[in-house]
């Protein structure tokens, strides 16, 4: 009886295990595909907001007459434009969606 048991135990062992292992659910990732498109519409505003305040800065310089000082505020718009496409579209290639 005992080398029976013996003999035994280690498939009955690997049967648990086999079960438990079948019994574990599946991931939901639906959150993390929300949570991305949060970041990613803040991409869009964030660059959105960043590129025309950019604009607008340079654009006063601009009509002062300060065409040099204007300089910063055209860099600030192309930085926010570059957030705004490629931020956008390097996040939504994170979870394999398209930008809209």
């Amino acid at each position: 009886m005992q080398s029976t048991l013996r003999t035994i135990a280690p498939c009955l062992f690997a049967l648990l295990l086999t079960q438990a292992a079948h019994a574990q659910g599946s991931m939901d990732f639906s959150g993390a595909t929300t949570l991305m498109n949060t970041f990613k519409t803040f991409a869009i505003f964030s660059g959105a907001i960043i590129c025309f305040a950019g604009l607008i800065f340079a654009g006063i310089r601009m009509m002062s007459g300060r065409f040099q000082e204007a300089i910063p505020g055209l860099f600030g718009a192309l930085f926010g434009a570059g957030v705004l496409g490629w931020g956008a579209g390097w996040i939504s290639s994170l979870t394999g969606q398209s930008v809209n």
